[in-house]
């Protein structure tokens, strides 16, 4: 679904992704790894658009991207979940799931009952305004809005950050679940090392903005990339 070759990115004249190659496939789970400030999020942003890269090359879904801005990535089929969510605080929890539907043609502007089954507290708090939900329920809502616009690749970076142990692991076994269905490749940055290892299907660790160790779960120990996360 995504192939990366070579990319790059820069803040001004500082560069901070130095020829990131990866590939990230349908029905897996794709993990980037690393300490503070190797990266990880740039390389998401990148992905999304939100950050325009500075050079290399994006394929998705066989189709080479010249670099986009965050929304015409979005219409591509690319969703992003930032760190800290980024919800909209005034507006109901149904009104932020509805404005996933700007990716959609009009025929398709109804929340699915999946979402609802996925994460049952959204439906019981529809009419509640996103700033009022505990950061967890922010959390839930953030990646539900992003599964609104039926994307084929799904970045989430750092989605347990702050959030309480059940959560976490109903966000595990969502992601566990959108996996099975082998219809979208997801890219997951996680400081959380257990939770990470638990879920990836492939490993990308990142040093100092470049490609420290990369490969399939079977083919890394879960001591090669702990010690490849720490510092």
């Amino acid at each position: 679904m995504l192939t990366l070759t070579d990319l790059t990115l820069h803040y001004g004249h500082s560069q901070i992704l130095h020829g990131i190659s990866m590939q990230a496939a349908l029905g897996e789970v794709t993990c980037v790894m690393g300490t503070n400030g190797v990266g990880k999020t740039s390389l998401i942003k990148a992905i999304s658009g939100t950050h325009p890269r500075s050079g290399g090359e994006l394929e998705l879904n066989g189709e080479a991207l010249p670099p986009l801005p965050a929304h015409k990535m979005a219409w591509k089929g690319v969703a992003y979940v930032p760190q800290g969510r980024e919800i909209f605080p005034l507006m109901t929890v149904r009104e932020n799931l509805e404005s996933g539907f700007a990716c959609l043609p009009k025929d398709e502007h109804f929340v699915p009952d999946e979402i609802f089954d996925l994460f049952p507290v959204l439906k019981q708090m529809q009419n509640r305004r996103g700033g009022d939900l505990s950061g967890g329920q922010q959390q839930q809502l953030a990646i539900a809005r992003a599964l609104i616009t039926k994307p084929k690749l799904l970045l989430l970076d750092e989605p347990t950050e702050g959030i309480q142990p059940n959560i976490i692991q109903q966000i595990g076994d969502v992601i566990r679940h959108l996996r099975s269905k082998g219809e979208m490749a997801i890219v997951l940055v996680e400081q959380y090392f257990d939770f990470a290892y638990d879920l990836a299907d492939r490993f990308v660790v990142l040093r100092r903005g470049s490609i420290l160790m990369e490969g399939a779960r079977q083919d890394l120990s879960r001591e090669q990339v702990l010690q490849g996360v720490t510092v």
